[in-house]
């Protein structure tokens, strides 16, 4: 089995509640769901948020539209994400971000498949990035998941679930996944207010005439109104993750006093 896992909450730093956010009348995490629905190897869709108050909107909207939902750790993001995946045993699991409402399902299984054929225990379109920011995905065998659980200690690798996993390649065999173009600079996550507009201004181009619009009709819509390209421009790929290898780096410094 292959299960995809949708991490989501409503804290996020900078555009809180964006999961939450309407585009084309629906909240963005069900646009987003709508679209890993459609990928032909996965099994399940799990949406993985917190067990914290400020997310029982968020799981109460997941259980309204009958989308399974496991709630775990707030911070401790890996810990929440194995126990959504565990009780199922798969033998795949899938990692995806609730920020993420372009997500392309052609995309999601061509890396499942690549992770299949090659034999890999990680692959990911994201280590080497060709793809737009917000095209992300991660595959990876369960008992790797499992083994981070048990092994990682550092903020970044409990914050953001796989970096354990690819940062050791002496474990691990790790697969990248590219395209011949590079489109590596365009955004097309939500952190910002700025990305929240893009979005919407693709969506109510797109949507109304054809719900299962592809990354391919994105880049032709982009191309005709190249001036959307400037509205995130600005902001840096993986912030957030910058953020935790800072904390790795002062729970170090602490360790060594």
């Amino acid at each position: 089995m292959i299960v995809a896992i949708l991490q989501a909450r409503l804290s996020s730093s900078r555009l809180p509640g964006k999961v939450m956010l309407p585009v084309q009348g629906e909240p963005m995490l069900i646009r987003q769901v709508e679209r890993i629905a459609r990928a032909k190897r996965i099994g399940r869709i799990i949406v993985a948020t917190s067990a914290t108050r400020s997310d029982d909107s968020l799981a109460e909207l997941c259980r309204a539209r009958n989308i399974e939902l496991f709630r775990g750790d707030l911070d401790d993001v890996l810990d929440r994400f194995y126990h959504a995946a565990s009780p199922l045993g798969p033998e795949y699991v899938v990692r995806l971000t609730g920020d993420c409402p372009l997500a392309d399902p052609a995309i999601i299984d061509a890396v499942i498949d690549f992770c299949i054929a090659g034999n890999f225990d990680y692959a990911s379109n994201a280590l080497e990035p060709t793809f737009p920011d917000g095209l992300d995905v991660e595959v990876m065998k369960f008992h790797c998941l499992r083994d981070a659980w048990v092994n990682a200690r550092l903020p970044s690798h409990r914050e953001h679930v796989t970096p354990y996993i690819y940062q050791h390649r002496d474990k691990f065999r790790v697969g990248s996944f590219k395209q011949a173009i590079d489109l590596s600079a365009l955004r097309w996550t939500v952190d910002e207010t700025q990305d929240y507009q893009l979005i919407c201004r693709i969506y109510d181009a797109l949507y109304p005439d054809n719900p299962a619009f592809t990354s391919d009709d994105v880049m032709h819509f982009l191309r005709g109104h190249p001036e959307l390209n400037t509205l995130n421009r600005k902001f840096q790929r993986n912030e957030g993750y910058q953020k935790s290898l800072d904390q790795d780096e002062a729970l170090i410094r602490d360790i060594k006093r």
